[in-house]
């Protein structure tokens, strides 16, 4: 049975697992992004997470395909009011630099309301930081979208430590909408910088932590064990520099406690996510129906406190 979590101060209630929408009109096409969305609807999650520049990267695309593929889908199925849809903005569109400024934003919501086919946003997220602009300009952007009713809540995504409290104390002074939640890069391997850095911050303002690379880009499934593993999929090269003794290590423990529950190793890291503090669901992608079931899995797996030291000593920083 999924139990559902609210984020921060918000109305939203989330199952315990986001779908990465990084993956739509990348490494798979509509068909089978629809396919997964609906496998994964079906089991009882409701959040999808995208961002204006998915997948701008890949050969032939210009950004907004994922959200043209979310919003297609939705459409199909008649479900929008039951989807949690977190999508972003600042990232590089094309113009040559990350831009959070009050014009930009105010212009790139519009685009992000088309390609998805909704008149809201449930939560908008600043994807990336431009220092140059004063936290202040960002956050009046949000609150006169959260008044005209075209987004519900914000959160935070890449922004440095200093430039988030700088945020929430701006939010407080201002009365302007406050981050309710951060997107961080949290898994077993990189814990360093979240646990030293983060989430003293989310736990004394109350974020809700969705968190990205939640399987560190794949590798905590286990999939890559040598670097001849490494040209598995397109997300290969970002692997190499787990394949070390501290990552084999983490793979050794995973691989222990999965066998122990007779599943597999992404779902354990998952499950190991979903029992820290401050993580409200875990964003991860799938590419496969397989895949899918992996994290599925983990929403319902309970680690116990033994198996929690194990995963624990063999990814201490």
């Amino acid at each position: 049975m999924i139990t559902y979590r609210q984020l921060g101060n918000t109305d939203l209630k989330i199952a315990p697992l986001i779908f990465g929408g990084n993956v739509f009109g990348w490494t798979i096409d509509e068909k089978k992004s629809f396919a997964l969305l609906d496998a994964f609807s079906a089991a009882g999650f409701n959040g999808v997470d995208t961002a204006d520049s998915y997948s701008r990267w890949a050969p032939g695309n210009k950004g907004g395909e994922s959200e043209t593929i979310i919003g297609k889908w939705m459409r199909q199925n008649g479900n929008r009011e039951k989807i949690i849809i977190s999508t972003k903005v600042g990232s590089d569109m094309g113009q040559g630099h990350k831009d959070v400024s009050k014009n930009y934003i105010l212009k790139a919501v519009e685009d992000s309301l088309t390609r998805l086919q909704t008149d809201y946003i449930d939560l908008y997220q600043t994807h990336w930081d431009n220092e140059n602009t004063p936290v202040e300009e960002t956050l009046e952007a949000y609150d006169q979208l959260v008044k005209q009713g075209k987004v519900r809540w914000i959160g935070a995504s890449n922004l440095s430590p200093e430039r988030l409290t700088a945020s929430l104390s701006a939010s407080k002074e201002h009365h302007y909408p406050a981050y309710q939640t951060l997107q961080p890069e949290y898994n077993l391997y990189d814990r360093e910088k979240f646990e030293k850095h983060y989430q003293p911050i989310c736990i004394a303002h109350n974020l809700s932590v969705i968190n990205y690379y939640s399987l560190a880009s794949g590798f905590l499934s286990g999939k890559y064990r040598s670097e001849a593993d490494l040209g598995k999929s397109s997300r290969g090269g970002g692997i190499k520099k787990y394949l070390n003794e501290r990552g084999f290590k983490i793979l050794a423990a995973l691989d222990s406690i999965s066998a122990l529950h007779q599943t597999v190793p992404a779902s354990v890291a998952i499950a190991w996510l979903l029992q820290q503090p401050t993580i409200a669901a875990p964003i991860a992608s799938a590419t496969g129906m397989e895949q899918l079931h992996a994290l599925i899995a983990a929403a319902t797996l309970q680690l116990s406190e033994a198996d929690r030291k194990v995963l624990n000593e063999a990814s201490a920083w």
